[in-house]
């Protein structure tokens, strides 16, 4: 055999070895059976099946029978020898003996660069017409927050364009605050001022159990293009099943996390938490949960905890986050408001009597606080933040002896000083929703407005 043959059929060889190699190592990772359920029974929200061999929070498929579609459900407890399956879609058309399969693995969302400006489902698939998103990366929808000795201290300021916020109720990178609102007072078009206005490098806004008519006015009037170039948008309207409003809000925090990852700051808007506490409320009851605190069951107020503490400063990049409350009755001590604020490291009150005066935005300053502003704003605005603060108190104090002209002049130098200053108080905490100050310009403004 010459030397070229003997080198011809050695290098063949080695190519045949390789290729059965790279089988090997194939086969050895599929899995050859796959053991299916059965489903039993339907029972509100929930299906029961036989089997499969599944774990909490896996992902199953639900196929129907005689038919090619098939329907996503999420592991959420177990009875006796049932599996109970929340899911992820319509229960139209199941029945028993349809075959369930686990995929081996909770459900997750792919991640890329390419999700600026997308807007996505609850779990993460394009309801827009751009088509499928280009993914270069996995996240899975529940992870560990980072670690509470390895976060990044907040020691700076991220302007969000609201001069009312900037000024008196400064937020840092990698806060975490609430807004508490009734329906009605200016909530979604604050938002929308602050994913439009702010210095974050990515927006993640998450609008969970909104009406279908809001979302598009959100996106077109609120948002805008400018807003949306730089934001991802995570859309679960109130007609989804609870499980899909409930993973929408996971589904924008792990993107977020991504981002996160990255080096980024981001700023997480979700609106509303409380949208998010009815659907584990809803998921928590159909599965057999007790009925605790006005109706909400021990689950939600575990699961506040491991979805607010995922967001904040990171070891590197951070999460700056934003959670509108809907208070029922504007009562702030509701149980789900009262778990939120303990959470946070702030919040913001809109008031309803401000936005009957056509005063917007309707940040009540009083009652609103933002924990770390004295760690990330000058000693100069933060005293003058304070002296802001303490006219309006002074002001609210006599205003019923003013509105009924029992206050004379001269009587008291402090609120004479509130009735000189008021007005041009009220200028400032006042601003158009298309007005955008920049954080230099409001702490200038602050400075001269309430001086030494």
């Amino acid at each position: 055999m010459t030397q070229t043959a003997q080198l011809e059929r050695d290098t063949a060889s080695r190519a045949v070895d390789s290729m059965f190699t790279a089988l090997e190592g194939r086969l050895s990772q599929m899995e050859l059976i796959r053991i299916n359920g059965r489903v039993v029974q339907v029972v509100g929200l929930v299906i029961e099946s036989q089997g499969p061999d599944v774990q909490i929070g896996d992902l199953c498929e639900v196929r129907f029978r005689n038919r090619d579609t098939i329907l996503r459900a999420e592991v959420v407890g177990f009875k006796t020898d049932r599996v109970l399956l929340m899911p992820l879609g319509e229960l139209s058309d199941i029945g028993p003996g349809c075959d369930v399969l686990s995929m081996g693995r909770p459900i997750g969302v792919n991640v890329s660069e390419a999700l600026l400006g997308r807007i996505l489902d609850g779990l993460g698939n394009p309801l827009d017409s751009l088509g499928p998103v280009p993914a270069i990366d996995y996240y899975p929808l529940t992870s560990a927050p980072p670690h509470p000795l390895r976060r990044q201290m907040i020691e700076k300021p991220l302007s969000v364009g609201v001069k009312v916020i900037d000024g008196l109720l400064t937020l840092g990178q990698g806060q975490r605050v609430g807004i508490f609102a009734g329906s009605g007072v200016g909530k979604s078009v604050l938002l929308g001022m602050m994913a439009r206005n702010t210095e974050a490098d990515v927006n993640v806004i998450a609008l969970v159990g909104e009406r279908g008519r809001e979302v598009k006015e959100f996106l077109e009037r609120d948002l805008g293009d400018s807003g949306l170039a730089r934001s991802v948008v995570v859309v679960a309207t109130s007609d989804q099943p609870p499980l899909v409003r409930l993973k929408a809000a996971f589904t924008a925090t792990a993107i977020a996390e991504y981002f996160r990852d990255q080096g980024k700051n981001v700023l997480m808007l979700m609106d509303s938490v409380t949208r998010v506490a009815m659907a584990q409320r809803d998921v928590g009851l159909a599965i057999g949960e007790p009925p605790a605190t006005r109706g909400y069951t021990p689950s939600v107020f575990a699961l506040l905890p491991r979805l607010l503490e995922r967001s904040g400063a990171g070891e590197r990049g951070s999460i700056t986050a934003i959670y509108s409350v809907l208070v029922e009755g504007d009562d702030m001590n509701e149980p789900i408001a009262d778990a939120v604020r303990g959470i946070l490291d702030g919040h913001f009150v809109l008031s309803r009597d401000l936005a009957a005066k056509y005063h917007y935005p309707s940040v009540d300053v009083q009652r609103s606080i933002s924990r770390v502003m004295p760690s990330v704003v000058s000693e100069a605005q933060y005293e003058a933040a304070g002296r802001v603060r303490e006219l309006l108190s002074v002001f609210e104090g006599a205003q019923d002896l003013i509105n009924i002209g029992a206050y004379k002049a001269g009587s008291n130098p402090k609120v004479d000083w509130a009735l000189g200053h008021i007005e041009s108080v009220d200028a400032f905490l006042k601003q158009g929703m298309t007005e955008n100050v920049l954080f230099g310009d409001t702490e200038d403004q602050l400075l001269k407005l309430a001086p030494k």
